[in-house]
């Protein structure tokens, strides 16, 4: 029952959906939740595919419309929460200044050029990716998306466990006070019992997944490094922001895939 209360922690903490469920935010629930990260990217995903098919099969739409309301859809159900750390971490980022003034930076509610122009650019990408993926879709495409935010989601837990922290306050302060070692096991367990069922069900889309991983892979020791390097560790804001960051390499992964005839 911890592990659905975590759960619902997380569609609460990251999800727009309303459960009216009052849960304590204590310790263990909070352990519950960063061990259930990947299975709500694994939600997401299901939402995301179900809505291409549903709008491909079922509509009159372009393939254009289809892809701008896949990309909408994914604003509007994580309610622009982790776009808001890429504004915030990018802004930080840009200022150039030392790792201190950086902080301050991301804890100021107003948003600088830099976070605005950088997430036009990132919001412009995703929707290029999502629009030519949607032209050509597979049904590997369709197991590909499904992946990919549980993907980032794991990547979001990995950092948050693995990182220091830069400050003793905030979400990720709490989240991570709750975490144990144990969380990368889990994360593994989920990793390799996922990868195996979508080989099973299309073995085509085994080394499309294997790409992914090695894309993933990248990112994490990107990032691991360079949070300390540029933010002194990790915050919220530097979680949503990298968050966004594994999705849009995610994204491109697959373009790039279906360019190379391997979905």
């Amino acid at each position: 029952m911890k592990y659905l209360y975590g759960f619902i922690i997380n569609f609460q903490f990251f999800t727009m959906i309303p459960i009216p469920v009052e849960i304590s935010i204590d310790d263990d629930h909070l352990k519950k939740a960063v061990k259930t990260f990947p299975l709500l990217g694994l939600f997401q995903g299901f939402i995301y595919a179900l809505t291409v098919y549903f709008l491909l099969q079922w509509t009159p739409f372009s393939n254009l419309a289809i892809a701008f309301i896949i990309w909408f859809v994914m604003i509007l159900l994580t309610g622009g929460i982790h776009l808001d750390g890429w504004m915030d971490t990018s802004d930080a980022y840009f200022s150039y200044s030392s790792i201190e003034k950086r902080l301050e930076i991301m804890k100021d509610p107003r948003t600088g050029a830099f976070g605005v122009l950088s997430v036009i650019v990132l919001l412009s990408a995703k929707f290029l990716f999502i629009y030519e993926i949607v032209s050509g879709i597979t049904f590997t495409s369709y197991l590909l998306i499904i992946i990919l935010p549980f993907l980032s989601k794991g990547i979001m837990g990995l950092l948050l466990m693995t990182v220091p922290l830069a400050k003793e306050e905030g979400l990720a302060y709490h989240f991570r006070k709750a975490g144990d070692s144990s969380i990368r096991l889990v994360y593994l367990v989920f990793w390799i019992g996922l990868t195996g069922l979508v080989a099973l069900i299309d073995f085509r889309t085994f080394f499309p997944i294997l790409i992914m991983f090695i894309v993933v892979v990248i990112c994490f020791i990107f990032l691991r490094s360079k949070t300390v390097k540029w933010f002194g560790g990790i915050t919220g804001d530097v979680l949503g922001g990298s968050v966004e960051g594994v999705e849009l390499m995610l994204w491109m992964t697959i373009w790039l895939l279906h360019y190379s005839v391997m979905v």
